[in-house]
């Protein structure tokens, strides 16, 4: 009996991508021995937690590193390091105390995004109050600068696809900035693929998602100075103990990360390889066109555009949405463009057999909605 048929549970095929909401990734075998070998095992925990950030800290060329249960609790972890830093007082107190310490984030505002959860709201968990500099569409270094005062605990980017992209600094730029200032800068950087480019940009803390680009199990991953990582993994004594990760997720992303930095993974150009004749059986549908786009975040990741002519289709970009979400096999997209008449197929989790079973349901209900 299938874990599907066990729990009365819907299979599902997954072309939105890497989301928190279907499980992120499915990790290798390499992944999944390494964690059945930790849940096998006792550990003194703070020395794993230790050794295997040396580990990673080595391979990747940080000062230092820790993994963490997700990426959305090493930014609030990240904050409350830097406003709590050595005063175990403050640590234990957090929750109630009034802050009489620097304790404003400064992010550009068109990076103050909802992805699943609201960044603010990770942000005030530990601790600290967001303060917004720029507009929705322009963030310069001045502008930056000109948010900066002496309550500020640390300056915050966001590197995502879910940010404004254009007219916004760069992490380097911003790391000038904050520095300029004598304040480190986080960079969020959950589903970025590069674990070594933000930390050469001046970036002082780095927030991974283990399960995403890595594909790790449930699990985050911090990188950075030595002093703020240090102050990082105290708060496993104050916000962090809700947090804490388990050492099946600490040795299943130490083996992942390995693996993720000796394997090469799948290309945009593969990408575009695999979708192909995929595209080329949507744009055989009426009401339906479709082409390859590149990731807005810069990454080397190639997703098919699908868009619907409403007049033609006989329904929305919406509509199709939902509707491939309650067959017999849930198809999930993304969806984030359906109300322009887009959504987007991301292939990197199915595989080509998948990618003709979303083509037929596509087919079938643009039948069901013309016939």
């Amino acid at each position: 009996m299938s874990l599907y048929e066990k729990y009365g549970l819907k299979p599902v095929i997954n072309a939105a991508g890497r989301m928190t909401v279907l499980g992120v990734s499915t990790p290798g075998p390499e992944v999944i021995a390494a964690v059945d070998d930790g849940l096998a095992h006792y550990f003194d925990i703070g020395d794993l937690v230790d050794k295997t950030g040396a580990y990673i800290a080595g391979l990747v060329g940080a000062e230092a590193a820790v993994v963490v249960s997700c990426a959305s609790a090493g930014l609030a972890q990240a904050v409350a390091a830097l406003i709590v830093r050595d005063d175990g007082w403050l640590r234990d107190n957090l929750h109630a105390a009034p802050l009489r310490v620097p304790h404003h984030i400064v992010l550009p505002k068109g990076h103050n995004v909802h992805y699943g959860a609201p960044i603010a709201t990770m942000v005030r968990l530990g601790g600290g109050r967001v303060v917004e500099a720029g507009y929705a569409n322009e963030c310069t270094p001045a502008q930056l600068a000109a948010a900066l005062d002496d309550r500020c605990a640390a300056v915050l980017y966001v590197k995502s696809h879910h940010c404004v992209q254009k007219s916004h600094l760069s992490v380097a730029q911003a790391a000038e900035v904050a520095h300029q200032h004598d304040l480190p800068l986080i960079v969020d950087a959950a589903a970025e693929e590069d674990l070594r480019a933000y930390l050469q940009a001046g970036a002082d803390l780095v927030i991974y998602s283990g399960a995403k680009a890595i594909a790790g199990p449930t699990s985050g991953l911090v990188l950075g100075k030595a002093q703020y990582i240090a102050w990082l993994k105290q708060q496993s004594s104050g916000i962090g103990r809700a947090m804490k990760v388990g050492k099946e997720s600490i040795l299943g992303l130490t083996q992942a990360i390995e693996h993720y930095l000796t394997q090469p993974g799948i290309s945009g150009a593969q990408m575009v390889e695999k979708m192909t004749p995929f595209i080329a059986s949507l744009n055989a549908l009426s009401g339906i066109s479709a082409r390859v786009v590149w990731d807005t975040a810069g990454r080397d990741i190639a997703r098919a555009e699908i868009h619907v002519d409403e007049t033609l289709a006989g329904l929305t970009a919406g509509d199709l949405v939902q509707a491939l979400k309650t067959g017999p096999v849930a198809i999930y997209f993304r969806g984030y463009k359906a109300n322009e008449g887009i959504i987007e197929a991301d292939v990197r989790s199915v595989s080509a057999a998948q990618l003709v079973t979303i083509a037929d349901a596509i087919r079938t209900r643009l039948e069901e909605k013309t016939a």
